[in-house]
């Protein structure tokens, strides 16, 4: 039988899938991080099955005990407190010992706290985004990212403790105040909060701390336009026989440089 690594609620325990919960139903064995966290999940749709712990602390060992159980055909059912297993999450190392023991492994997609925190900040572009797990520890390592997200046209998505919040973004403000950004805290949950400005604007806000489980959106910038290979590109055309108006209007058209500029630059 396939590992079933399943997402479950980050919140919210409606938030599970009609497939994962199947799948839960049926399994042998459900690991899970914390098992009376995910009894609460169980019992709130009715489900009795056996729970084994698995977290970080045991990880190594409960990897070594399972492998058996997967070739000897258990339906073993992996998941963690919320959101995906094996993202910022234990179950990388599982899977991971599955995949090159040559067994199947089936994943059952859910709730996500990442793209959930990503669409309700309103800082979705057209470049994608980019998750970074957890902020990084250090006064140091927070300001080199800082410098990072500056350089960055897409938007960023991260998690924080809510003890270190206060102090990430009293940090991060050194660096990038003016970059748009958002703290999502509780998503799904009762009192879910979205607190949107500047990342000055949210340090000063969050200056006294918070509650909760936080995910951070930090807002994309707008990338200079390369003006070497704009220049590079209308002389092309104008090798090619277009006008010299048409060259600068058609390379402003596609790289948002100024058509005057351009063709200053031709001349």
């Amino acid at each position: 039988m396939p590992l079933a690594v399943c997402a479950t609620p980050i919140g919210n325990l409606e938030d599970v899938t009609l497939r994962v919960l199947r799948e839960l139903r049926d399994a042998d064995v459900v690991l899970c991080e914390d098992t009376r966290h995910t009894r609460k999940l169980l019992a709130r749709h009715g489900i009795r099955v056996r729970l084994l712990s698995y977290h970080q602390h045991n990880e190594a060992r409960r990897t070594q005990e399972l492998l058996p159980r997967l070739e000897g055909g258990d339906r073993v059912a992996l998941v963690s407190d919320s959101g995906l297993p094996g993202i910022s999450d234990p179950g990388a190392r599982l899977i991971q010992a599955a995949l090159e023991a040559g067994m199947q492994v089936t994943v059952l997609p859910g709730a996500s706290s990442v793209e959930t925190a990503l669409v309700a900040s309103g800082l979705v572009g057209d470049e994608g985004y980019q998750f970074v797990g957890y902020l990084p520890r250090g006064e140091g390592a927070l300001l080199a990212l800082g410098k990072e997200l500056s350089r960055r046209a897409w938007p960023v998505v991260a998690f924080e403790s809510p003890q270190r919040l206060a102090a990430s973004l009293r940090v991060l403000a050194r660096v990038i105040p003016g970059r748009p950004a958002a703290v999502c805290r509780e998503l799904t949950k009762r009192f879910e909060e979205v607190s949107r400005g500047t990342v000055s604007e949210l340090a000063q806000r969050f200056q006294g701390g918070t509650k909760g489980e936080i995910t951070l959106v930090f807002g994309g910038v707008e990338a200079e336009p390369d003006m070497g290979a704009a220049e590079k590109a209308v002389a092309e055309l104008l090798e090619s026989g277009v006008s010299r108006r048409r060259a600068a209007e058609i390379v402003a058209g596609l790289t948002g440089v100024a058509r005057n500029r351009l063709y200053k630059a031709s001349l």
